[in-house]
């Protein structure tokens, strides 16, 4: 089993993929990058661009990019960091690609993405996996990363095979070289929700309300309902079974507040754009665990109904 120079595959190159891809790229490591149409002519032809405001412009160039019809190797690591409405496709593609020996981290807003995956991949092995970070595709060939922040959680969920461990620990120093603030946890299912519990309510209140990130960081209405709909993914991860180890109402208002101006998220954006969006990954799915394990869940109801009406869920 290779624990040293891993090669990555990258499949979605939008703020997750790209920033991951990109750190890794640019410390020497083997990344190819999964993607498609103007986003992909422009990586072949020009490389991969993040403009960051801390540490000016990361560029790979020549830069490793096809599309995933056309990749035939068999990568050490597979970041699947697509939309949750993108899954049917990333599970396809692990299918036909990873070997025993592949390291499968799903990095999505959705809690619970990698036993979704592993379900339906008997055979591979899916961590499960989530992300701290403000990014997105700035144009072809181009990822905006604004804030600073990037962490990166990924680990074996309870009871599952960890044949795979002493890879999975090798990649957190890979990724920390990288200047990726990498961890490899033994409590993924505590860490997943705890994250699920910033980016959930910021999307689904940010989206209710039509607002940025400074509305949040003001007393009112706004900021009210954002705390009320943490404290629904607290009492449901409680009723689950999971112990977290911070008070997750003063953590999440410490990142939101120290969050610049103007600030939406994904899902904002693919519903103003008009696409397909994670409404029912960030929003109903709380409502359907919520009534699963007996947690009342009004606000994410009452924003999951408003969803319903406009199209969304």
């Amino acid at each position: 089993m290779n624990t040293t120079n891993l090669k990555f595959a990258i499949f979605g190159v939008g703020g997750t993929g790209g920033v991951i891809g990109g750190y890794l790229a640019n410390a020497g490591n083997d990344v190819t990058f999964l993607a498609r149409g103007a986003h992909l002519a422009a990586m072949q032809k020009d490389g991969l661009t993040i403009h960051t405001n801390h540490r000016g412009d990361i560029r790979i160039k020549p830069c490793k990019a096809m599309l995933a019809d056309d990749y035939h190797d068999t990568p050490d690591v597979l970041f699947i960091c697509v939309k949750y409405y993108g899954l049917d496709a990333a599970i396809a593609l692990t299918r036909r690609i990873a070997g025993p020996d592949t390291l499968v981290i799903p990095i999505l807003n959705v809690f619970g993405t990698g036993a979704v995956m592993q379900e339906k991949l008997p055979g591979k092995t899916v961590l499960d996996g989530c992300i701290y970070v403000f990014a997105k595709r700035g144009g072809p060939g181009i990822i905006e990363q604004p804030q600073e922040i990037l962490r990166v959680f990924y680990g074996f969920r309870p009871g599952q095979c960890d044949r795979l461990a002493p890879k999975a620990a090798a990649l957190e120093n890979i990724m920390r070289a990288a200047d990726i603030h990498a961890h490899f946890t033994e409590d993924i299912q505590r860490d997943a929700l705890t994250k699920f519990s910033f980016v959930s309510p910021m999307g689904a209140a940010g989206l209710y309300f039509g607002v940025t990130s400074e509305a949040f960081q003001v007393p009112g209405e706004v900021r009210e309902t954002f705390i009320g709909l943490v404290k629904e993914v607290e009492s449901l991860g409680h009723a689950m079974g999971i112990t977290f180890d911070r008070d997750l109402v003063a953590t999440d208002l410490r990142l939101m507040d120290a969050f610049a101006p103007g600030l939406t998220t994904s899902m904002q954006r693919d519903v103003a754009a008009g696409g397909p969006s994670e409404f029912k990954g960030l929003v109903s799915r709380i409502v359907e665990l919520g009534e699963k394990y007996h947690v009342p869940t009004p606000l994410y109801q009452k924003i999951n109904d408003w969803g319903k009406a406009q199209g969304l869920a």
